[in-house]
């Protein structure tokens, strides 16, 4: 999965968690069975795994283009700064 694959992924979750919320809801309020109002959503959360977690072909459609190693190693890698000692010497007096 790419990063456009996962920001797709991510906001059909909260849209189909959302969805399934209300409609889990409102059909638990008009019926008046919260028995039904759970069975809804969580079929809803199922569903929604079903269509998230895989990864999907319509998920990656962005491929990250990676660099040859041959081509890194080319170009100098970063080197960490050593720690400087930063302490006071003691003022005379």
């Amino acid at each position: 999965m790419d990063w456009q694959g996962q920001k797709l992924a991510e906001q059909l979750m909260q849209i189909l968690l959302l969805a399934f919320a209300a409609v889990s809801f409102g059909t638990g309020y008009v019926l008046g069975s919260f028995q039904m109002m759970m069975l809804i959503y969580a079929g809803g959360v199922f569903l929604t795994t079903l269509v998230t977690v895989p990864n999907w072909p319509f998920l990656n459609r962005h491929p990250l283009k990676w660099l040859d190693p041959s081509v890194a190693e080319k170009h100098p890698k970063p080197q960490q700064q050593q720690a400087v000692n930063l302490k006071k010497k003691p003022a005379k007096k």
